[in-house]
């Protein structure tokens, strides 16, 4: 198993909020495999604790690739509206952090044209949240 995998998907589903959070961030990098993206996505609508949301979804932005805001915006799709608000502050402390993120809108625009209709719909409000982020921070 790649390096590190084994052991986040372990503690995706520990009791701990803490290693939770931490197999989320040590998880993102694997956005792409089948395994640690199903941990990634209940990691991102954790019903327990909304700081593994948070981290998670900081984790995969900072990543930026498109398996991993595929991932986001399938929890985005799910989410309800207080884990949404989660799921954005997560996303805008990525985008707003030393050295900004990666082009989410870029991304996201290539996530409108994903099979999978949730995908899309997620896709949409991830790039609206982008652009009001834009607009707020006088970039973009």
């Amino acid at each position: 198993m790649m390096s590190g995998l084994g052991a986040a998907l372990s503690q995706a589903s520990s009791p701990s909020w803490s290693q939770r959070a931490r197999a989320g961030r040590a998880l993102a990098r694997f956005a792409a495999v089948p395994e640690a993206a199903e941990a990634l996505v209940g990691l991102l609508l954790d019903v327990a604790d909304t700081a593994v949301t948070r981290q998670t979804a900081e984790a995969l932005a900072r990543v930026g690739t498109v398996a991993a805001a595929r991932l986001i915006a399938l929890a985005v799709a799910e989410a309800d509206d207080n884990r949404a608000d989660w799921l954005q502050t997560g996303l805008h402390d990525a985008l707003v952090g030393p050295g900004g993120g990666p082009d989410i809108a870029a991304v996201c625009g290539k996530l409108s044209r994903d099979p999978e209709e949730a995908v899309r719909r997620g896709a949409a409000t991830v790039s609206a949240w982008v652009e009001e982020l834009g607009r707020c921070s006088g970039s973009a």
